[in-house]
Protein backbone atom coordinates (compact mmCIF):
# COMPACT_ATOMS: atom_id res chain seq x y z
CA UNK A 1 0.00 0.00 0.00
CA UNK A 2 1.25 3.55 -0.88
CA UNK A 3 1.42 5.60 2.31
CA UNK A 4 3.04 8.88 -0.14
CA UNK A 5 2.28 9.07 -3.58
CA UNK A 6 4.88 7.70 -5.77
CA UNK A 7 6.32 8.91 -8.50
CA UNK A 8 8.00 5.83 -10.98
CA UNK A 9 9.36 8.35 -14.18
CA UNK A 10 9.50 7.12 -17.89
CA UNK A 11 12.98 9.00 -18.10
CA UNK A 12 11.57 11.45 -20.49
CA UNK A 13 9.10 14.22 -21.08
CA UNK A 14 6.06 14.85 -23.56
CA UNK A 15 4.03 17.20 -24.92
CA UNK A 16 0.81 17.09 -23.25
CA UNK A 17 -1.00 17.48 -19.98
CA UNK A 18 1.94 16.11 -17.97
CA UNK A 19 5.50 16.56 -18.59
CA UNK A 20 6.61 14.08 -16.58
CA UNK A 21 4.77 10.95 -16.96
CA UNK A 22 4.54 7.44 -14.92
CA UNK A 23 5.45 4.09 -16.00
CA UNK A 24 2.26 2.43 -17.55
CA UNK A 25 1.80 -1.14 -19.09
CA UNK A 26 1.32 -1.33 -22.65
CA UNK A 27 -1.43 -3.23 -22.94
CA UNK A 28 -4.13 -1.49 -20.08
CA UNK A 29 -2.01 1.79 -19.98
CA UNK A 30 -2.54 0.81 -16.42
CA UNK A 31 0.44 2.70 -14.02
CA UNK A 32 2.42 0.15 -12.38
CA UNK A 33 6.06 -0.21 -10.42
CA UNK A 34 8.14 -2.35 -12.21
CA UNK A 35 9.73 -5.08 -10.79
CA UNK A 36 13.27 -3.15 -10.92
CA UNK A 37 12.59 -0.88 -9.14
CA UNK A 38 11.30 -2.85 -6.52
CA UNK A 39 14.36 -5.09 -6.80
CA UNK A 40 16.71 -1.88 -6.64
CA UNK A 41 15.25 -0.59 -3.23
CA UNK A 42 15.36 -3.91 -1.75
CA UNK A 43 19.18 -4.43 -2.05
CA UNK A 44 19.89 -1.36 -1.58
CA UNK A 45 17.91 -0.80 1.68
CA UNK A 46 19.04 -4.56 2.84
CA UNK A 47 22.55 -3.83 2.40
CA UNK A 48 21.73 -0.47 3.82
CA UNK A 49 20.45 -2.10 7.51
CA UNK A 50 23.05 -5.02 7.49
CA UNK A 51 25.62 -1.96 7.19
CA UNK A 52 27.35 -3.12 4.51
CA UNK A 53 26.22 -0.57 1.28
CA UNK A 54 29.18 -1.68 -0.74
CA UNK A 55 26.71 -4.57 -1.47
CA UNK A 56 24.12 -2.76 -3.56
CA UNK A 57 26.58 -2.54 -6.10
CA UNK A 58 29.89 -1.35 -5.67
CA UNK A 59 30.75 -4.84 -4.66
CA UNK A 60 33.93 -5.08 -6.77
CA UNK A 61 35.76 -3.57 -3.72
CA UNK A 62 34.93 -6.88 -1.62
CA UNK A 63 37.49 -9.87 -1.55
CA UNK A 64 36.26 -13.04 -2.66
CA UNK A 65 35.60 -14.73 0.73
CA UNK A 66 33.50 -11.40 1.52
CA UNK A 67 31.44 -11.77 -1.86
CA UNK A 68 30.64 -15.79 -0.50
CA UNK A 69 29.65 -14.82 2.97
CA UNK A 70 27.47 -12.20 2.15
CA UNK A 71 23.86 -12.66 2.27
CA UNK A 72 23.38 -9.52 0.48
CA UNK A 73 25.65 -10.54 -2.52
CA UNK A 74 23.90 -14.39 -2.42
CA UNK A 75 19.97 -13.09 -2.66
CA UNK A 76 20.37 -10.59 -5.07
CA UNK A 77 23.45 -11.97 -7.24
CA UNK A 78 26.75 -10.04 -8.72
CA UNK A 79 27.34 -9.16 -12.49
CA UNK A 80 31.07 -7.96 -13.48
CA UNK A 81 32.92 -6.83 -16.34
CA UNK A 82 34.91 -9.98 -16.88
CA UNK A 83 32.53 -12.64 -15.82
CA UNK A 84 32.61 -14.54 -13.09
CA UNK A 85 28.77 -12.99 -11.67
CA UNK A 86 26.79 -14.75 -9.50
CA UNK A 87 22.89 -15.54 -10.53
CA UNK A 88 20.25 -14.25 -7.57
CA UNK A 89 17.97 -16.29 -6.05
CA UNK A 90 15.34 -13.53 -5.95
CA UNK A 91 12.80 -12.43 -8.59
CA UNK A 92 10.37 -9.74 -8.07
CA UNK A 93 7.68 -8.91 -10.49
CA UNK A 94 6.26 -5.83 -11.73
CA UNK A 95 3.67 -4.03 -8.84
CA UNK A 96 0.22 -4.01 -10.45
CA UNK A 97 -2.86 -2.17 -9.16
CA UNK A 98 -4.87 -3.96 -7.86
CA UNK A 99 -7.42 -1.36 -5.47
CA UNK A 100 -7.01 2.69 -6.80
CA UNK A 101 -8.57 4.95 -4.34
CA UNK A 102 -11.29 7.56 -5.95
CA UNK A 103 -13.27 10.14 -4.41
CA UNK A 104 -17.12 10.26 -4.47
CA UNK A 105 -20.16 11.49 -3.20
CA UNK A 106 -20.10 8.80 -0.60
CA UNK A 107 -16.65 9.86 0.19
CA UNK A 108 -13.45 7.84 -0.84
CA UNK A 109 -14.07 4.78 -1.86
CA UNK A 110 -11.14 2.41 -3.57
CA UNK A 111 -11.94 0.67 -7.17
CA UNK A 112 -11.00 -2.34 -8.82
CA UNK A 113 -12.35 -5.09 -11.76
CA UNK A 114 -14.02 -8.89 -10.77
CA UNK A 115 -10.40 -9.97 -13.14
CA UNK A 116 -7.74 -8.66 -10.67
CA UNK A 117 -9.57 -9.74 -7.47
CA UNK A 118 -9.73 -13.00 -8.81
CA UNK A 119 -6.40 -12.86 -10.39
CA UNK A 120 -4.34 -11.76 -6.89
CA UNK A 121 -6.45 -14.27 -4.97
CA UNK A 122 -9.11 -12.25 -3.82
CA UNK A 123 -12.81 -14.03 -4.25
CA UNK A 124 -15.93 -11.45 -4.98
CA UNK A 125 -19.51 -12.93 -4.56
CA UNK A 126 -20.24 -10.73 -7.96
CA UNK A 127 -18.95 -12.38 -11.24
CA UNK A 128 -19.94 -10.06 -13.87
CA UNK A 129 -20.11 -6.01 -14.44
CA UNK A 130 -21.48 -4.22 -17.28
CA UNK A 131 -19.35 -0.42 -18.26
CA UNK A 132 -22.67 1.68 -16.82
CA UNK A 133 -22.85 -0.61 -13.48
CA UNK A 134 -20.65 0.08 -10.36
CA UNK A 135 -20.91 -2.79 -7.76
CA UNK A 136 -20.37 -1.79 -4.02
CA UNK A 137 -19.88 -2.90 -0.86
CA UNK A 138 -21.20 0.30 0.28
CA UNK A 139 -24.20 1.22 2.54
CA UNK A 140 -25.63 3.53 -0.40
CA UNK A 141 -29.15 4.52 -0.48
CA UNK A 142 -28.64 6.31 -4.35
CA UNK A 143 -29.66 4.74 -7.39
CA UNK A 144 -25.95 6.28 -8.70
CA UNK A 145 -22.65 6.79 -7.50
CA UNK A 146 -19.97 9.21 -9.23
CA UNK A 147 -16.45 7.81 -9.32
CA UNK A 148 -13.89 11.46 -9.66
CA UNK A 149 -16.05 12.24 -12.98
CA UNK A 150 -17.94 9.49 -13.94
CA UNK A 151 -21.76 8.50 -12.90
CA UNK A 152 -22.61 4.74 -12.35
CA UNK A 153 -25.63 3.15 -11.59
CA UNK A 154 -25.36 1.16 -8.28
CA UNK A 155 -25.28 -2.70 -8.04
CA UNK A 156 -24.80 -3.07 -4.27
CA UNK A 157 -24.46 -6.45 -2.02
CA UNK A 158 -20.60 -6.72 -3.02
CA UNK A 159 -18.85 -8.90 -0.49
CA UNK A 160 -14.97 -9.61 -1.31
CA UNK A 161 -13.19 -12.36 0.69
CA UNK A 162 -9.63 -11.68 0.65
CA UNK A 163 -6.94 -13.76 0.87
CA UNK A 164 -5.63 -15.05 4.16
CA UNK A 165 -2.10 -13.63 4.63
CA UNK A 166 -4.34 -9.73 4.70
CA UNK A 167 -7.84 -10.54 5.69
CA UNK A 168 -7.58 -9.21 9.25
CA UNK A 169 -5.14 -6.50 8.67
CA UNK A 170 -6.14 -2.86 9.48
CA UNK A 171 -5.71 -1.72 6.20
CA UNK A 172 -7.86 -4.06 4.72
CA UNK A 173 -10.36 -4.29 7.70
CA UNK A 174 -10.80 -0.13 7.01
CA UNK A 175 -11.58 -0.19 2.89
CA UNK A 176 -13.78 -3.89 3.11
CA UNK A 177 -17.35 -1.31 3.41
CA UNK A 178 -16.13 0.56 0.52
CA UNK A 179 -15.11 -1.25 -2.55
CA UNK A 180 -16.75 -0.86 -5.99
CA UNK A 181 -16.04 -2.86 -9.00
CA UNK A 182 -16.16 -1.45 -12.45
CA UNK A 183 -15.63 -2.82 -16.07
CA UNK A 184 -12.12 -3.46 -17.63
CA UNK A 185 -12.75 -1.03 -19.92
CA UNK A 186 -13.83 1.83 -17.72
CA UNK A 187 -11.06 1.01 -15.34
CA UNK A 188 -8.02 2.18 -16.80
CA UNK A 189 -10.42 5.44 -17.46
CA UNK A 190 -10.87 5.79 -14.23
CA UNK A 191 -7.22 5.14 -12.67
CA UNK A 192 -5.79 7.67 -15.27
CA UNK A 193 -8.19 10.10 -14.57
CA UNK A 194 -7.56 10.59 -10.94
CA UNK A 195 -3.95 10.30 -10.74
CA UNK A 196 -2.43 12.79 -8.46
CA UNK A 197 -0.81 15.16 -10.90
CA UNK A 198 1.97 18.15 -8.95
CA UNK A 199 3.26 21.63 -10.49
CA UNK A 200 6.76 22.49 -9.39
CA UNK A 201 9.52 25.13 -10.34
CA UNK A 202 13.28 24.74 -9.95
CA UNK A 203 14.68 27.49 -7.40
CA UNK A 204 17.67 29.28 -8.65
CA UNK A 205 20.36 28.47 -6.35
CA UNK A 206 21.56 32.26 -6.47
CA UNK A 207 19.00 34.25 -6.30
CA UNK A 208 16.13 31.87 -4.09
CA UNK A 209 13.60 32.55 -6.34
CA UNK A 210 11.78 30.31 -9.37
CA UNK A 211 13.82 29.80 -12.68
CA UNK A 212 12.76 31.39 -15.71
CA UNK A 213 10.36 28.54 -17.66
CA UNK A 214 11.43 25.69 -14.82
CA UNK A 215 7.78 25.04 -14.33
CA UNK A 216 6.59 21.62 -14.59
CA UNK A 217 3.84 19.20 -13.67
CA UNK A 218 4.39 15.19 -12.95
CA UNK A 219 2.04 12.05 -11.96
CA UNK A 220 2.05 9.79 -9.07
CA UNK A 221 0.03 6.86 -7.63
CA UNK A 222 -2.18 8.46 -4.95
CA UNK A 223 -1.53 7.94 -1.28
CA UNK A 224 -3.79 4.58 -0.03
CA UNK A 225 -3.62 2.73 -3.58
CA UNK A 226 -3.04 -0.97 -2.90
CA UNK A 227 -0.77 -3.22 -5.34
CA UNK A 228 0.11 -6.54 -5.80
CA UNK A 229 3.13 -8.81 -6.78
CA UNK A 230 4.68 -11.59 -7.03
CA UNK A 231 7.81 -12.09 -5.24
CA UNK A 232 10.16 -15.42 -6.33
CA UNK A 233 12.79 -17.76 -4.18
CA UNK A 234 14.44 -19.57 -6.49
CA UNK A 235 17.57 -20.83 -3.69
CA UNK A 236 18.75 -23.73 -6.76
CA UNK A 237 22.17 -24.00 -4.50
CA UNK A 238 21.00 -24.12 -1.12
CA UNK A 239 23.87 -22.18 0.44
CA UNK A 240 22.41 -19.07 1.89
CA UNK A 241 24.91 -17.77 4.71
CA UNK A 242 22.42 -17.68 7.58
CA UNK A 243 22.89 -14.44 9.77
CA UNK A 244 21.70 -13.78 13.11
CA UNK A 245 24.16 -10.38 13.50
CA UNK A 246 24.58 -7.58 11.31
CA UNK A 247 28.30 -6.68 9.70
CA UNK A 248 30.57 -5.00 11.18
CA UNK A 249 34.24 -4.02 11.54
CA UNK A 250 34.71 -6.15 7.95
CA UNK A 251 34.03 -9.20 9.86
CA UNK A 252 30.39 -10.98 9.03
CA UNK A 253 27.98 -11.77 11.95
CA UNK A 254 29.82 -9.97 14.42
CA UNK A 255 27.69 -6.53 14.97
CA UNK A 256 24.10 -5.77 16.59
CA UNK A 257 21.39 -8.66 16.64
CA UNK A 258 18.95 -8.64 13.24
CA UNK A 259 15.39 -7.90 14.22
CA UNK A 260 14.74 -10.97 12.87
CA UNK A 261 17.74 -13.63 11.79
CA UNK A 262 17.82 -14.41 8.16
CA UNK A 263 17.96 -18.30 7.56
CA UNK A 264 16.97 -17.45 3.29
CA UNK A 265 16.79 -15.21 0.54
CA UNK A 266 13.08 -13.91 1.12
CA UNK A 267 14.35 -12.69 4.76
CA UNK A 268 16.44 -10.42 3.05
CA UNK A 269 13.99 -9.11 0.51
CA UNK A 270 11.68 -8.21 3.51
CA UNK A 271 13.97 -6.37 5.55
CA UNK A 272 14.13 -4.57 2.41
CA UNK A 273 10.33 -3.82 1.88
CA UNK A 274 10.35 -2.99 5.52
CA UNK A 275 12.59 0.16 5.00
CA UNK A 276 11.10 1.23 2.03
CA UNK A 277 8.40 1.50 4.75
CA UNK A 278 10.25 4.80 5.72
CA UNK A 279 13.03 5.66 3.22
CA UNK A 280 10.32 5.19 0.04
CA UNK A 281 10.92 4.38 -3.51
CA UNK A 282 11.13 6.21 -7.02
CA UNK A 283 11.75 9.76 -7.63
CA UNK A 284 10.46 13.03 -5.71
CA UNK A 285 11.46 11.68 -2.47
CA UNK A 286 12.84 15.12 -1.33
CA UNK A 287 9.23 16.37 -2.29
CA UNK A 288 7.67 13.53 0.33
CA UNK A 289 7.13 11.15 -2.01
CA UNK A 290 7.68 7.04 -1.94
CA UNK A 291 6.81 5.29 0.95
CA UNK A 292 5.07 2.02 0.61
CA UNK A 293 4.32 -0.41 3.38
CA UNK A 294 3.86 -4.05 3.05
CA UNK A 295 0.51 -5.17 4.94
CA UNK A 296 0.30 -8.55 4.19
CA UNK A 297 1.85 -11.80 5.81
CA UNK A 298 4.16 -12.94 3.42
CA UNK A 299 2.77 -16.25 2.13
CA UNK A 300 5.52 -19.10 2.01
CA UNK A 301 4.93 -21.93 -0.90
CA UNK A 302 7.77 -24.66 -1.71
CA UNK A 303 7.17 -25.84 -5.22
CA UNK A 304 9.66 -28.26 -6.59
Amino acid sequence: MTLDPVHIGTGGYRLGRVDNTIVREPGTNLPKIPGTSLMGAARSYSAMYYGKPEAAGQHKKLKKDQKINCPIIYTFGTATETGGGQAGKISIGDAQILLFPVHSMAGPVWVSTIEMLKYAGFKPNKQDVDDETAITSLSWEKEVINLGWLMLKVDKGLIVDAPTEIKGKKEWISITDRIILVSQKLFSHIVNNNLEVRTSVAINPETGTAEDKALFTYEALPRATFLWCDIIEDDYLNKFPITDKQYKDNKENEGNPLEKPWKCPLDVVQTGFKLAEYLGIGGMSTRGFGRIKSIGDWEEINES
